[in-house]
Protein backbone atom coordinates (compact mmCIF):
# COMPACT_ATOMS: atom_id res chain seq x y z
CA UNK A 1 0.00 0.00 0.00
CA UNK A 2 1.50 3.35 -1.02
CA UNK A 3 2.19 5.88 1.71
CA UNK A 4 0.41 9.24 1.60
CA UNK A 5 3.51 10.92 2.93
CA UNK A 6 4.89 13.34 0.30
CA UNK A 7 7.82 15.53 1.19
CA UNK A 8 8.84 18.42 -1.07
CA UNK A 9 12.44 19.50 -1.48
CA UNK A 10 12.34 22.08 1.33
CA UNK A 11 10.32 19.75 3.59
CA UNK A 12 7.88 22.50 4.62
CA UNK A 13 4.66 24.21 3.57
CA UNK A 14 3.02 27.57 4.25
CA UNK A 15 -0.66 27.31 5.20
CA UNK A 16 -3.35 29.84 5.99
CA UNK A 17 -4.52 29.22 9.57
CA UNK A 18 -8.07 30.16 10.67
CA UNK A 19 -10.04 29.71 13.89
CA UNK A 20 -13.70 28.78 14.26
CA UNK A 21 -14.23 30.99 17.34
CA UNK A 22 -12.19 34.00 16.25
CA UNK A 23 -13.39 35.10 12.83
CA UNK A 24 -10.72 37.79 12.51
CA UNK A 25 -7.90 35.31 13.19
CA UNK A 26 -5.99 34.53 10.01
CA UNK A 27 -2.26 33.94 9.64
CA UNK A 28 0.18 32.39 7.19
CA UNK A 29 2.30 29.86 9.09
CA UNK A 30 5.15 27.64 7.90
CA UNK A 31 5.12 24.01 9.08
CA UNK A 32 7.68 21.27 8.73
CA UNK A 33 6.13 18.15 7.21
CA UNK A 34 8.18 16.05 9.60
CA UNK A 35 6.45 17.55 12.63
CA UNK A 36 3.85 15.37 14.31
CA UNK A 37 0.28 16.59 14.36
CA UNK A 38 0.66 17.06 18.12
CA UNK A 39 3.65 19.36 17.51
CA UNK A 40 1.58 21.32 14.99
CA UNK A 41 -1.09 21.80 17.65
CA UNK A 42 1.50 22.95 20.19
CA UNK A 43 2.78 25.53 17.70
CA UNK A 44 -0.76 26.76 17.06
CA UNK A 45 -1.54 26.89 20.77
CA UNK A 46 1.12 29.57 21.14
CA UNK A 47 -0.58 31.61 18.42
CA UNK A 48 -4.27 31.32 19.26
CA UNK A 49 -4.54 30.14 22.88
CA UNK A 50 -6.59 27.00 22.21
CA UNK A 51 -5.34 24.13 24.37
CA UNK A 52 -3.79 21.17 22.56
CA UNK A 53 -6.21 18.67 24.15
CA UNK A 54 -9.19 20.77 23.03
CA UNK A 55 -7.97 21.42 19.49
CA UNK A 56 -9.37 19.75 16.38
CA UNK A 57 -7.66 20.47 13.07
CA UNK A 58 -9.29 20.37 9.63
CA UNK A 59 -7.37 20.65 6.36
CA UNK A 60 -8.90 22.43 3.35
CA UNK A 61 -7.45 22.77 -0.13
CA UNK A 62 -6.90 26.08 -1.93
CA UNK A 63 -10.41 25.86 -3.41
CA UNK A 64 -12.01 25.66 0.03
CA UNK A 65 -12.90 21.97 -0.12
CA UNK A 66 -12.25 19.89 2.96
CA UNK A 67 -9.43 17.40 2.52
CA UNK A 68 -9.45 15.62 5.87
CA UNK A 69 -9.37 15.83 9.65
CA UNK A 70 -5.95 15.56 11.27
CA UNK A 71 -7.22 12.88 13.60
CA UNK A 72 -4.02 11.04 14.53
CA UNK A 73 -1.76 13.19 16.73
CA UNK A 74 1.14 10.77 16.34
CA UNK A 75 1.28 10.97 12.55
CA UNK A 76 3.77 13.25 10.81
CA UNK A 77 2.05 16.30 9.35
CA UNK A 78 3.19 15.30 5.87
CA UNK A 79 1.09 12.13 6.05
CA UNK A 80 -1.98 14.26 5.30
CA UNK A 81 -0.35 15.75 2.15
CA UNK A 82 -0.79 19.49 2.88
CA UNK A 83 0.36 21.85 0.13
CA UNK A 84 1.30 25.53 -0.01
CA UNK A 85 -1.84 27.64 0.00
CA UNK A 86 -3.99 25.10 1.84
CA UNK A 87 -5.98 26.17 4.92
CA UNK A 88 -5.63 24.67 8.40
CA UNK A 89 -8.81 25.35 10.37
CA UNK A 90 -8.83 25.24 14.21
CA UNK A 91 -11.89 24.12 16.16
CA UNK A 92 -11.89 24.64 19.95
CA UNK A 93 -13.94 22.01 21.80
CA UNK A 94 -13.57 23.65 25.23
CA UNK A 95 -16.80 25.58 26.02
CA UNK A 96 -14.95 27.56 28.72
CA UNK A 97 -12.10 28.57 26.41
CA UNK A 98 -11.15 32.25 26.22
CA UNK A 99 -11.94 32.07 22.50
CA UNK A 100 -15.57 30.98 23.01
CA UNK A 101 -18.53 33.31 23.04
CA UNK A 102 -16.82 36.07 21.08
CA UNK A 103 -14.89 37.44 24.07
CA UNK A 104 -11.77 38.13 22.00
CA UNK A 105 -13.65 40.09 19.31
CA UNK A 106 -16.90 41.55 20.65
CA UNK A 107 -15.94 44.52 22.82
CA UNK A 108 -19.61 45.04 23.71
CA UNK A 109 -19.29 42.05 26.04
CA UNK A 110 -16.71 43.89 28.14
CA UNK A 111 -18.04 46.12 30.92
CA UNK A 112 -16.59 49.57 30.38
CA UNK A 113 -15.57 51.95 33.14
CA UNK A 114 -16.95 55.46 32.75
CA UNK A 115 -16.53 58.64 34.78
CA UNK A 116 -18.41 61.90 34.54
CA UNK A 117 -16.67 65.13 33.56
CA UNK A 118 -17.46 66.56 37.00
CA UNK A 119 -15.92 63.60 38.82
CA UNK A 120 -12.89 63.64 36.51
CA UNK A 121 -12.25 67.32 37.19
CA UNK A 122 -12.37 66.68 40.95
CA UNK A 123 -9.47 64.22 40.77
CA UNK A 124 -6.29 65.65 42.29
CA UNK A 125 -4.19 64.20 39.50
CA UNK A 126 -5.45 63.59 35.98
CA UNK A 127 -3.95 63.88 32.52
CA UNK A 128 -5.87 67.05 31.68
CA UNK A 129 -4.42 68.91 34.66
CA UNK A 130 -0.96 67.53 33.92
CA UNK A 131 -1.17 68.73 30.30
CA UNK A 132 -2.35 72.19 31.35
CA UNK A 133 0.53 72.41 33.82
CA UNK A 134 3.11 71.42 31.18
CA UNK A 135 1.76 73.98 28.71
CA UNK A 136 1.78 76.71 31.34
CA UNK A 137 5.42 75.92 32.14
CA UNK A 138 6.38 75.75 28.46
CA UNK A 139 4.21 78.05 26.29
CA UNK A 140 6.27 77.04 23.23
CA UNK A 141 5.01 73.45 23.51
CA UNK A 142 1.93 74.25 21.43
CA UNK A 143 4.15 75.59 18.66
CA UNK A 144 6.43 72.52 18.55
CA UNK A 145 3.98 70.18 16.87
CA UNK A 146 5.34 67.65 14.38
CA UNK A 147 4.81 68.43 10.68
CA UNK A 148 2.25 66.45 8.73
CA UNK A 149 5.01 64.83 6.63
CA UNK A 150 7.04 63.71 9.67
CA UNK A 151 9.09 60.60 8.68
CA UNK A 152 7.41 60.38 5.27
CA UNK A 153 10.83 59.85 3.67
CA UNK A 154 11.42 56.74 5.80
CA UNK A 155 8.30 55.11 4.30
CA UNK A 156 9.67 55.19 0.75
CA UNK A 157 10.89 51.58 0.91
CA UNK A 158 8.17 50.19 3.20
CA UNK A 159 5.23 48.53 1.46
CA UNK A 160 2.17 46.60 2.59
CA UNK A 161 2.89 42.83 2.77
CA UNK A 162 6.63 43.42 3.36
CA UNK A 163 8.19 41.21 6.01
CA UNK A 164 9.76 43.24 8.81
CA UNK A 165 11.52 43.29 12.15
CA UNK A 166 10.93 45.83 14.90
CA UNK A 167 13.69 47.42 16.93
CA UNK A 168 14.19 47.19 19.80
CA UNK A 169 13.03 43.68 20.61
CA UNK A 170 13.55 41.96 17.24
CA UNK A 171 9.85 41.14 16.98
CA UNK A 172 8.90 40.02 13.47
CA UNK A 173 5.78 40.44 11.43
CA UNK A 174 4.17 41.68 8.22
CA UNK A 175 3.47 45.27 7.19
CA UNK A 176 -0.28 45.88 6.93
CA UNK A 177 -0.53 49.69 6.73
CA UNK A 178 1.68 52.64 5.71
CA UNK A 179 0.47 56.22 5.92
CA UNK A 180 -0.93 58.93 8.14
CA UNK A 181 -2.90 58.08 11.28
CA UNK A 182 -4.40 61.30 12.57
CA UNK A 183 -5.72 59.59 15.72
CA UNK A 184 -2.15 58.84 16.78
CA UNK A 185 -0.55 62.16 15.86
CA UNK A 186 0.94 64.03 12.91
CA UNK A 187 3.26 62.33 10.46
CA UNK A 188 3.54 58.84 9.02
CA UNK A 189 2.99 55.50 10.74
CA UNK A 190 3.50 51.83 9.92
CA UNK A 191 0.89 49.29 10.98
CA UNK A 192 2.00 45.69 11.25
CA UNK A 193 0.83 42.25 12.28
CA UNK A 194 3.24 40.43 14.60
CA UNK A 195 3.82 36.72 14.02
CA UNK A 196 3.09 36.11 17.71
CA UNK A 197 0.45 37.72 19.98
CA UNK A 198 2.83 40.49 21.06
CA UNK A 199 0.75 43.46 19.92
CA UNK A 200 -1.93 45.62 21.51
CA UNK A 201 -4.91 45.43 19.17
CA UNK A 202 -6.48 43.94 16.03
CA UNK A 203 -5.73 46.84 13.69
CA UNK A 204 -8.26 49.22 15.25
CA UNK A 205 -6.72 52.05 17.29
CA UNK A 206 -8.67 54.70 19.19
CA UNK A 207 -11.84 53.74 17.35
CA UNK A 208 -10.22 54.00 13.90
CA UNK A 209 -9.83 50.85 11.78
CA UNK A 210 -6.52 50.80 9.89
CA UNK A 211 -6.05 47.11 8.98
CA UNK A 212 -7.18 43.57 9.83
CA UNK A 213 -5.21 41.17 12.02
CA UNK A 214 -5.88 38.73 14.88
CA UNK A 215 -6.44 40.21 18.37
CA UNK A 216 -3.23 41.13 20.23
CA UNK A 217 -1.16 40.88 17.03
CA UNK A 218 -1.42 44.51 15.83
CA UNK A 219 0.90 47.46 16.36
CA UNK A 220 1.24 51.01 14.99
CA UNK A 221 4.81 52.29 15.01
CA UNK A 222 6.90 55.08 13.60
CA UNK A 223 8.78 53.96 10.46
CA UNK A 224 12.18 54.44 12.12
CA UNK A 225 11.36 51.44 14.34
CA UNK A 226 10.61 49.13 11.40
CA UNK A 227 13.15 47.35 9.20
CA UNK A 228 11.86 45.53 6.12
CA UNK A 229 13.68 42.64 4.48
CA UNK A 230 14.02 38.88 4.49
CA UNK A 231 12.70 38.18 7.98
CA UNK A 232 11.01 34.74 7.92
CA UNK A 233 8.77 33.69 10.75
CA UNK A 234 10.73 32.17 13.61
CA UNK A 235 9.96 28.60 14.64
CA UNK A 236 9.66 28.48 18.46
CA UNK A 237 10.59 24.80 18.42
CA UNK A 238 13.90 25.51 16.75
CA UNK A 239 14.73 28.04 19.45
CA UNK A 240 14.21 25.38 22.11
CA UNK A 241 16.68 22.95 20.55
CA UNK A 242 20.05 22.53 22.22
CA UNK A 243 23.16 23.27 20.19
Amino acid sequence: MASRLQLPDDDSVVLRVTHANVKSFSADVRFSLEMTVESVKEKLWKKCGTAVDSMVLELFDDAGSKVCDLSDATRPFGFYSPQDGYCLHIIDLDPSSVTSGGWLEDTSLVEKYTISEEAYDKLDNNFRKFKEKMVSQNPMAKENKLPENHMEDLCANIKVRDRCEVEPGEKRGTVKFVGRAEALGPGYWVGLQYDEPLGKHDGTVKGKHYFDCPPQHGAMLRPDKVKVGDYPERDPFEEDEEI
